[in-house]
């Protein structure tokens, strides 16, 4: 698996579909989904990246759960890394780990999560 590879599995281990950030979706029928960056270094980089839960709700109970059950995984990840060709990728919580964002359409619930990814591979 390589770093791209492995950033989509990770983020669609949670039970929503994940879509690389660039890809533009506003069909409130396709939501919830996650929406994730992509950026990839070698040993040593660490790489500030977001993810946005989008959910079409009037609440923010459902998308707030979603994203402390997303909390608690990378706190409890063990081993704290995801195995990928030539090493692992390491993901932390960054700070502020989870923040609410508006939008336009005042039934779409959004938040931006932050995390800091790090290659441990040569390449």
């Amino acid at each position: 698996m390589d770093k791209a590879q492995a950033l989509h599995n990770f983020w669609s281990s949670f039970g929503l579909p994940a879509y690389d950030s660039t890809i533009v979706l506003n069909d409130e029928a396709s939501m919830p989904y996650i929406t994730y960056e992509v950026q990839t270094d070698s040993l040593e980089g660490v790489l500030p990246l977001s993810a946005s839960l989008w959910y079409y709700s009037m609440s923010w109970e459902a998308i707030s759960k979603k994203a402390e059950e997303i909390s608690q995984y990378i706190n409890e990840m063990n081993p704290p890394a995801v195995k990928i060709d030539g090493g692992r990728m390491y993901v932390t919580r960054r700070t502020p780990f989870a923040q609410r964002m508006g939008d336009e359409n005042r039934n779409i619930r959004r938040i931006v999560l932050g995390v800091n990814v790090e290659f441990l591979t040569e390449d």
